[in-house]
């Protein structure tokens, strides 16, 4: 038995204590016996019998119990303490008042199961429990429960992790949040220190759990309200209902017992991104019956149905062509979604953003909330869809492309992407152009456009050719200078001598640097130098132009030749050549076709056009310089002579 109720046995005077006194033994009232034999009682004679008569005769009328066992009793007395509890024994317990704090409706009189902890303690007092007989056959109870589908009382304790703790016959059994009600719980403080009536709908023996539910409870009562109220709805109804719940999707409202949804694309003609924006929890508002299902109990309703919609009310007068302000509302990778109108929304394709060609997001051009202007390119009121542009606001580029692009004019492009064949540039928004690899520059021979130029760099560029129909210009970067193998032709005549330096060296001959950044080719046997030696990378010799070809931009070279004329010429043998032949040039000109070699870059363009305009002081040059290599030779030639007499001597 607990210390307090120890404390209530030693308090003799307690209120309780003392009412259970009076009720249970009263004081009996003593009336004077003229029979009573007093000689007798003097002497003693049959005491001892008649007391242990008197005993047994009192003890018959009690009742026979055991300690550790629990029985029924009967609340006889009780204050804002204790309850004191008759289980027919010769005194009563006492038991404190919240052990019973599940049943608030306890009254004197009630019949409740107590637990024998002790029949008298030292001081005489009998020890009761009510919480321990509870315990004692909670188990048994909770099951019965269970199976015979009974409706049992709980007390809310307090509130945990997703629901509540409830004390079912002295169990901490658990409810769930879902299963406070049949709508969503928002505060679950207002249950804590209530009495309710639950349905237990699930045990797990192995870890001593229950599970509770008050929803159950009120559900079979909804369940043939819901009937009553589904049979009597029909499309196109209009009801008032509460706001129960807000979701992403949409909102439930509470029709009377009976719960609809309204989807998030009925509350309103216009955009919404969150239902929150239209309505508020408890919020009443009219509704409208779009569907039902009889089976699944399921209410589709509506809002902005009870609205006209706002199609209805555009301009008559607005027609294609015309001019219409708007916010941006929705922007995806393939357009934008206007609001003309609440309700009333026009799409900008992103092919009607820009004039340019290039395929682009519509993020690139505008984002949600801007304000523009656009031009109505389609209209359908039947459909209620409407197609807008913007590109339009503006003049296309290519009505009068032949007077601001003329064929010949000067621009700067910027450059925007690459191909194996060209560079792809664009002069001004939706004007492109292309740049073929061959006409980025007259002496480079450029594999790839990205060895010239890079993207995003501006480039100047002349309009060649243009091609209105498709919208493309060809265009080119070489031609802003003129063309230098004009002045080379001039330079580099056949049979002509310039120095050279062999730069690369390759199966099929070599190529040499020339002055003004020109190469040339040689083949391996015009690379023998006259001590019969092959010339060597980054060697330095003179060369003899004997093929100059100014469409092809080649010069075939040869250091052999020169040693080999001198020495023919010193013979007085003609320096005319089979491979001056023109089979013999097709054959240098195949094998220099089949060599791919890189060209260095031309250097300063202008000293050609220098050179250009002293072309008749470079011929009079030429031919002194000739004369000199003439003179070289004979004394060359000469000298040979006397070394070979001397030889013969």
């Amino acid at each position: 038995m607990s210390e307090q109720n120890e404390n209530i046995v030693e308090d003799v005077k307690t209120p309780a204590a003392e009412e259970a006194t009076a009720t249970v033994a009263p004081a009996p009232k003593t009336t004077p016996t003229e029979d009573f034999d007093w000689d007798a009682y003097e002497k003693g004679d049959n005491l001892i019998e008649d007391r242990t008569a008197l005993t047994q005769q009192y003890d018959a009328t009690l009742n026979t119990v055991k300690e550790k066992e629990v029985v029924d009793g009967t609340v006889i007395s009780m204050n804002k303490r204790e309850v004191v509890v008759n289980i027919g024994f010769k005194s009563d317990g006492i038991i404190p008042l919240n052990e019973f704090r599940y049943n608030p409706d306890l009254k004197v009189g009630d019949i409740v199961e107590v637990y024998i902890e002790n029949q008298e303690d030292k001081k005489g007092q009998l020890l009761l429990s009510h919480k321990q007989a509870r315990t004692s056959r909670s188990w048994d109870r909770v099951n019965a429960a269970l199976e015979n589908d009974e409706t049992i009382k709980g007390f809310v304790k307090c509130r945990t992790k997703g629901g509540m703790i409830v004390d079912v016959f002295g169990i901490e059994a658990f409810l769930p949040g879902s299963q406070i009600d049949v709508k969503p719980i928002r505060d679950y403080d207002v249950f804590v220190g209530k009495t309710m009536e639950f349905k237990v709908v699930k045990i797990n023996h192995e870890f001593k759990n229950v599970v509770v539910s008050h929803k159950a409870l009120i559900e079979a009562e909804l369940e043939q309200q819901k009937k009553e109220i589904i049979s009597k709805l029909e499309k196109g109804q209009v009801l008032e209902g509460t706001v129960k719940n807000i979701t992403n999707y949409g909102v439930f409202i509470d029709l009377g017992g009976v719960d609809g949804l309204i989807h998030i694309t009925d509350l309103s003609w216009g955009r919404v991104a969150h239902p929150e924006e239209v309505v508020q929890l408890d919020q009443k508002l009219n509704v409208v019956i779009i569907d039902f299902d009889n089976e699944k109990k399921r209410i589709a309703l509506g809002l902005k149905q009870l609205t006209p919609h706002p199609w209805d009310a555009l301009d008559t007068n607005l027609k294609v062509g015309d001019k219409v302000n708007g916010k941006v509302v929705v922007v995806a990778d393939y357009g934008a979604f206007v609001e003309v109108l609440p309700g009333v929304e026009g799409l900008i394709h992103v092919s009607e953003m820009s004039w340019s060609q290039h395929l682009r997001s519509a993020q690139d051009f505008l984002k949600v909330g801007d304000e523009v202007e656009a031009v109505i390119l389609t209209l359908d009121r039947d459909e209620r869809k409407m197609s807008l542009g913007i590109k339009q606001l503006k003049q296309d580029p290519w009505e009068n492309i032949e007077t601001k692009y003329a064929v010949g004019s000067k621009h700067t492009a910027r450059v925007r992407n690459f191909t194996n064949f060209g560079v792809f540039v664009e002069i001004e928004e939706g004007v492109d152009g292309l740049i073929h690899i061959s006409d980025l520059s007259w002496t480079r021979k450029i594999k790839h456009p990205s060895e010239f130029t890079q993207i995003g760099a501006n480039l100047e560029v002349v309009v060649l050719e243009i091609d209105k129909d498709n919208r493309r210009l060809s265009l080119g970067h070489k031609q802003l200078e003129e063309n230098p193998w004009d002045v080379f032709e001039t330079i580099f005549t056949v049979d002509s001598i310039h120095e050279g330096t062999i730069v690369e060296v390759l199966d099929k001959g070599a190529v040499i640097a020339l002055p003004y950044g020109v190469e040339g080719f040689a083949t391996p046997k015009h690379l023998v130098k006259e001590d019969g030696t092959q010339a060597k990378l980054d060697e330095k010799l003179q060369f003899k132009v004997i093929e100059f070809n100014k469409d092809a931009k080649r010069i075939i070279l040869s250091h052999s030749r020169i040693h080999e004329d001198e020495q023919k010429a010193a013979s007085g043998i003609s320096t005319e050549k089979k491979e001056n032949s023109p089979k013999r040039a097709k054959k240098v000109e195949e094998t220099i076709t089949n060599q791919s070699y890189e060209k260095t870059t031309l250097g300063d363009i202008q000293s050609l056009a220098d050179l250009k305009d002293q072309l008749s002081e470079a011929e009079k040059t030429e031919a002194h310089q000739k004369a000199a290599a003439a003179e070289a030779k004979a004394k060359r030639a000469a000298k040979k002579d006397k070394d070979a007499e001397a030889a013969a001597e």
